[in-house]
C-alpha cells in the first residue's frame, strides 16, 4: 500500500483557488489525493446528453490538468460515493477524508453515511464552510429560531457580517507542492458513464463593474440579457461566493448583494425545513385540489399555452437550459395559478432543465409562486401574463426572439381565458385554506 494520504472530496466546489476544504487539506500533515465522484444516486436521473455533466466533467479535465502540472491529478470515479471509498480506502492509506459541507437533505445522508463507514476504519472526515458566507445556525432569531421572512434575515445577515473575517481568501497556489505526486490517478470519459457532449454550453458568468452597477435598472427585462449568469458557477463552485460579495460591496450595489443573500436564505430555510421539499412550508395549502391535467402540463413545458410571455421562457429554457428571472416567476405562477398544476411539477421539469438548478432556490421560489412557502406572495396574487409584456417586454424583442411564429395564424390560442382562470384560482385557494 502506498504512503498514507489525506483525501480531498470535491463536490459543489469545482475550483482549486479559494476554496476552503481544499486550501485546510493541503495544510494538513500528510499528502492530499485530489477525488470526484460521479455520483450514480445522482446521474441515473439525468438525460444522457445533460449540459451539466459535460460542464463538470469538462472543468474537472481542466483542474486535472492544472494539476498535473504539479506533478499530481484528480482521481474521478464513477458510482456510489460509499462503495467508491470502499475502492479508494483499499488501494490507498487514508488517514483522513476532507470536504466542504453540503445542505441538502440527499447529501446529508449521503455525507453521514460516507462518515460513518470511514470511521469503522479509524479514518477522520472533516468538512468545511465554503459555498455561503453564512450557514445553518449562524443567522437566527434571538430566540434561535430560524428566520421566515427574508427582510428580517437580510438585516441580521447583514449586521453579523464582517468583511475581513467572512471574506477571506483561501489562497492554495502557494500549497500544492503537499499533493500527492501521482499524474496518472483514475480518468473517466463521459461515455464510460453512459453520457455523450450535450450541444448546450453553460456561459461564462459577468460580473464586471458594468453588469453589478447596472443590475437592478436592467434586470427585470429579459430581452437585454442584462444579468450575471452567475447561477451555475455558484451552483457548482466555478466561482467563489466570497469573490462575488467583494465584487458586489466594491460596486457599492445593495441590490445585487442582496440577490447573494437571498440565495442564503434559502439555504437555511431547507437546512431547517428538509421537509420543503415535497410538501408545504404553510401546511394548509397541501389542502389545495390541484387539477393536475396532463396535456395542459404538456402544453405549458412545450410553451404553447397562447400566452407569448410564458411561451418565451419555456422555450428559452427548453432550448437553452436557462430562462430569464422575471419570466420564471411568471411561468411558474401561470402553472400554479392559472392552470391549477401543482408546483412540484413544475419543479421537478426545472429541476430537469436548468443550468443553474439550485435546490433550496427551486423549492423556494416555486413554493414562492404557489403561495405555499415561507415569506410567500399571497394566493390572491395572480400575474396577469398579457399586462406583465406591457411592463418587461413592449417592444416584443424577447417574445419574438423564442416565439417565431408569433403574431401569425400558426401562433397557438389561449388554452385559458385570463380573468375565468383567475377566478377559478382564487376559488379553490380559499377553499383550501379558509
Amino acid at each position: 500500500m502506498a504512503d498514507k494520504v489525506n483525501i480531498f472530496w470535491f463536490r459543489r466546489d469545482l475550483r482549486l483557488d479559494d476554496n476552503v476544504g481544499f486550501y485546510k487539506a493541503l495544510h494538513g500533515k500528510y499528502p492530499v489525493l485530489p477525488v470526484f465522484i460521479f455520483d450514480t444516486e445522482i446521474l441515473n436521473e439525468l438525460p444522457e446528453d445533460d449540459a451539466r455533466v459535460t460542464f463538470i466533467f469538462l472543468t474537472l479535465q481542466n483542474m486535472r490538468k492544472e494539476l498535473q502540472n504539479h506533478g499530481s491529478s484528480i482521481a474521478m470515479y464513477h458510482g456510489a460515493p460509499s462503495e467508491v471509498f470502499k475502492t479508494i480506502t483499499s488501494e490507498f492509506d487514508v488517514q483522513n477524508v476532507i470536504t466542504n459541507h453540503d445542505y441538502e437533505p440527499y447529501a446529508n445522508k449521503r455525507d453521514s453515511e460516507v462518515k460513518n463507514q470511514l470511521s469503522e476504519k479509524e479514518i477522520g472526515f472533516y468538512t468545511y464552510k465554503d459555498q455561503v458566507v453564512f450557514e445553518k445556525e449562524e443567522v437566527v432569531k434571538a430566540d434561535g429560531d430560524p428566520y421566515v421572512v427574508y427582510t428580517p434575515y437580510m438585516k441580521t445577515w447583514k449586521s453579523k457580517f464582517n468583511a475581513d473575517e467572512d471574506l477571506r481568501i483561501y489562497y492554495t497556489s502557494q500549497h500544492l507542492d503537499n499533493l500527492l505526486q501521482h499524474s496518472r490517478l483514475p480518468n473517466l470519459s463521459l461515455s464510460d458513464m453512459g453520457f455523450k457532449k450535450s450541444s448546450i454550453d453553460i456561459p461564462d458568468y459577468d460580473v464586471t463593474p458594468t453588469t453589478i452597477q447596472k443590475y437592478e435598472k436592467t434586470r427585470n427585462f429579459p430581452a437585454q440579457d442584462a444579468t450575471s449568469h452567475l447561477g451555475p458557477h455558484l451552483r457548482f463552485g466555478t466561482v467563489s461566493i466570497r469573490k462575488i460579495v467583494k465584487k458586489a460591496i466594491a460596486e457599492k450595489n445593495e441590490v445585487f448583494w442582496q440577490e447573494l443573500i437571498w440565495r442564503e436564505f434559502f439555504m437555511q430555510i431547507l437546512w431547517h425545513f428538509p421537509h420543503t421539499v415535497d410538501t408545504a412550508f404553510r401546511k394548509k395549502y397541501d389542502r389545495v385540489e390541484w387539477r393536475n391535467h396532463k396535456t395542459d402540463f404538456q402544453k405549458w413545458k412545450e410553451g404553447k399555452t397562447g400566452y407569448p410571455l410564458v411561451d418565451a421562457g419555456m422555450r428559452q429554457l427548453n432550448t437553452s437550459g436557462y430562462m430569464h428571472n422575471r419570466v420564471r416567476m411568471l411561468v411558474a405562477s401561470f402553472l400554479c395559478k392559472h392552470l391549477l398544476i401543482d408546483w412540484r411539477w413544475g419543479e421537478a421539469y426545472f429541476a430537469e432543465k436548468l443550468l443553474d438548478y439550485e435546490l433550496s432556490s427551486n423549492v423556494g421560489n416555486w413554493q414562492w409562486a404557489a403561495g405555499s412557502g415561507v415569506d410567500a406572495a399571497p394566493y390572491f396574487r395572480i400575474f396577469n401574463p398579457t399586462t406583465q409584456i406591457d411592463k418587461f417586454d413592449s417592444d416584443k424583442k424577447y417574445i419574438k426572439k423564442w416565439v417565431e411564429e408569433y403574431d401569425t395564424d400558426a401562433y397557438p390560442e389561449k388554452m385559458v381565458d385570463h380573468k375565468e382562470a383567475r377566478e377559478r384560482a382564487l376559488s379553490t385557494y380559499k377553499k383550501a385554506v379558509s
